[in-house]
């Protein structure tokens, strides 16, 4: 490959925070209703606190190290952390622009304030007083602190007001109190009005109001809300640990407590004196320092949208559509046995999915029921379900993955309740983390066993099923039965890595399909015959992968790619690049589904993966890539696929140098929001099918004996 002015690849990093910043600017299109616009501002805040908890959190484990290596877009780890702490302070202001100027403004000319940056006033602490009586004063405690008493542990990601009194009268010194805002009280309180204006103030500002109450007799001199984060990036020594659980609750605490403070917002109006002595007792240096002109944490700004009552400012509701192609009154197994289906959450119900693990709950002839559980909600119905069919004599394993970040400790209580269910837990396999998709069911049939699957691409979560974009596959195919029997033996003994017929499985040999795929694409193009590859993901890193579709593009292979978040490939570079397009599409939904196509001479070869592009998908978890070959399920992939890479709406097109640019459609072309496109073709093949029910006679006929 020749020698190219700039590396390469993208750094890593920078192209997250390129995604971070094409959220942000959802908070800034007055086509998105206001409250979703402050809800994409709350997600900007999320998304950092996880950014700086693992990757700023890394890479100053590095700089410690004194690691100097560049990485592979070139850049030195010190150099590189003090990009992405200016980039981050950037966006950081950009966000509270947004809020002030734009979102709460609107919001205030529909009448709708919160008090952000002003005292309350007389009125509004009187209406606030029998609110902090009853709700706030008994809850929260002041911690005072003297020179001679250590500092407390604060936990990562908590609320705090820090408060400076006047010194005592045999001390020069100033005194300070700590007050831990929360868990258990609302962000957000409602200041009771009799008229139609809605009005609400931050639960910090309510308490500042009411200091004095906290601190009877003293003089108070400062108070500002502040909040840490601590380096996340940690990993539990599984070789030297015979206890997984044990060692994962370690590694939690932690976390939550440990030394490394990666970040501390501030309330900009803090003194500097306020300043230096929290970063000093918190052991930070000063470029972990960030002033936040607002209220610091925007998550708690959510509850918004549960406190006003008005349709116009959230976007209509989304009811997902049940599949056109299921029946209601047959049973799930019946179904799975005539033909292959495939669903699109949130376009189509997650129902199939609860309704195969209950149905194999309950049925008589089912004998087992594998599974691997990545993140799922904690009390949910496929948890019940399991526990239903253990306790029912049923053979049921479920490998759980307690290495998912910020999913551990969730994960860890609800597995132990599993295991007091009866039902066999595998805490995921040693030194990788299981991050497939997978279900199988074991069922004594009268002309025997067969397997049913369902295979996806996100997680066993009925509530995020509402919210992300996935596609799930359910079959019976019984090469693809004897595959899925086989991985689940590989992952949960100590069997050597087996030979799949159908399926691909990482760490052993997904990337290597991957790249005869390409490879293949490549040499069709080489040979002056048609060339395809479109492919629709959440990341694309992966060097060697990169460095496949850049030969590919070379060859003039045809290649458009939705990659939701990071992607290191710079498209559109003459000579490297030209034949590939990358689009970004953030809208409602999470963009979640990994979906690959590979035209193949015309043979359409169509996968759908739990893996993006990534070298620890690809080197460090279990993955499955499956092959879609139902004509009926790979047509409705491939017409999902070609609807994302459509979108000129709330697609963001990626330009060589990194950067990202709206796509816009030429004049005259009908805009394609793909969300929307979706969610209107699943309703109206919903309706057209009840439409057809309606002109069909079907008679009960009678059956003999059962």
């Amino acid at each position: 490959m020749k020698k190219h002015e700039h590396p390469l690849l993208l750094n890593r990093e920078l192209s997250w925070l390129e995604f971070n910043q094409r959220v942000l600017e959802e908070s800034d299109d007055h086509s998105v209703p206001l409250l979703e616009r402050l809800f994409f501002l709350s997600v900007v805040s999320s998304n950092l606190d996880e950014f700086f908890m693992v990757r700023v959190g890394g890479l100053m484990l590095q700089c410690a190290a004194g690691v100097t290596r560049p990485d592979p877009s070139g850049m030195r780890p010190a150099e590189l952390l003090g990009q992405l702490r200016k980039r981050a302070r950037q966006q950081v202001k950009d966000q509270y622009d947004s809020l002030h100027k734009k979102v709460l403004a609107e919001l205030a000319a529909r009448q709708i304030t919160v008090s952000v940056g002003t005292r309350l006033t007389a009125e509004e602490m009187r209406l606030l007083e029998p609110d902090f009586e009853t709700q706030i004063f008994p809850v929260v405690t002041p911690v005072g602190l003297t020179e001679t008493s250590p500092f407390p542990v604060l936990p990562s990601l908590a609320l705090y007001l820090a408060v400076r009194l006047a010194p005592a009268k045999d001390a020069p010194a100033p005194r300070h109190a700590l007050i831990k805002l929360g868990p258990g009280l609302a962000r957000l309180w409602r200041i009771p009005s009799p008229f139609s204006a809605r009005r609400f103030a931050l639960l910090e500002d309510v308490v500042r109001a009411f200091l004095p109450r906290l601190f009877p007799g003293q003089t108070l001199e400062e108070s500002t809300v502040f909040r840490v984060s601590r380096n996340a990036d940690m990993a539990v020594e599984e070789e030297e640990t015979a206890d997984l659980a044990v060692a994962m609750r370690r590694v939690l605490r932690e976390r939550r407590t440990g030394p490394g403070v990666v970040r501390i917002e501030v309330d900009a109006a803090a003194s500097d004196e306020m300043v230096k002595w929290l970063a000093s007792e918190l052991g930070a240096t000063d470029d972990a320092v960030i002033r936040i002109h607002g209220p610091v944490d925007l998550t708690g700004l959510r509850e918004l949208r549960g406190m006003v009552d008005d349709a116009t400012l959230v976007y209509p509701a989304w009811t997902s559509q049940p599949h056109p192609a299921l029946d209601p009154t047959l049973g799930i197994f019946e179904q799975m046995a005539q033909q292959d289906f495939f669903i699109a959450t949130p376009y189509e119900s997650f129902d199939p999915v609860l309704k195969l693990v209950e149905t194999a709950a309950a049925d008589p002839r089912v004998r087992a029921i594998k599974m691997i559980l990545y993140r799922t909600s904690t009390k949910g119905p496929l948890v019940r379900a399991l526990a239903a069919a253990a306790q029912g004599g049923k053979h049921v394993t479920v490998l759980i993955e307690l290495k998912a970040r910020f999913d551990e400790e969730r994960n860890i209580d609800w597995a132990h309740g599993l295991e007091e269910s009866g039902v066999q837990v595998i805490y995921g396999v040693r030194r990788l983390k299981t991050h497939a998709k997978i279900c199988l069911v074991i069922r004594r049939e009268e002309d025997g066993v067969r397997h049913y699957m369902h295979f996806g691409t996100g997680n066993y979560n009925e509530t995020t099923a509402k919210f992300y974009t996935d596609v799930g596959l359910f079959t019976c195919d019984p090469v693809l039965g004897r595959d899925a029997t086989v991985f689940f033996h590989a992952v949960t003994g100590f069997s050597e890595p087996q030979t799949y017929q159908k399926l691909v499985q990482a760490p052993t040999g997904l990337r290597d399909r991957l790249l005869e795929l390409i490879r293949f694409e490549t040499a069709q193009a080489e040979n002056h015959q048609p060339a395809q590859i479109s492919a629709k993901m959440n990341a694309l890193v992966d060097p060697a992968l990169i460095e496949a579709l850049y030969a590919a593009s070379q060859a003039g292979v045809e290649i458009r790619l939705c990659v939701r978040g990071i992607c290191c490939l710079r498209p559109g570079v003459k000579g490297l690049s030209e034949n590939i397009s990358v689009i970004s599409v953030v809208d409602r939904f999470l963009e979640h589904s990994r979906i690959f196509h590979f035209l193949h001479g015309g043979e359409d070869e169509c996968f759908l993966s739990s893996a993006d592009w990534m070298p620890r998908n690809l080197d460090s978890r279990i993955e499955l890539l499956v092959p879609v070959q139902d004509s009926v399920c790979r047509r409705r992939l491939l017409e999902l696929l070609h609807t994302s890479l459509s979108d000129n709406v709330k697609a963001w097109k990626l330009l060589p140098d990194g950067t990202y640019k709206r796509v816009t459609r030429p004049h005259g072309q009908r805009p394609i929001r793909s969300q929307e496109a979706l969610c209107e073709l699943a309703r109206e093949t919903i309706k057209q099918v009840r439409r057809a029910q309606r002109t069909v006679f079907d008679p009960h006929l009678p059956r003999g004996k059962e």
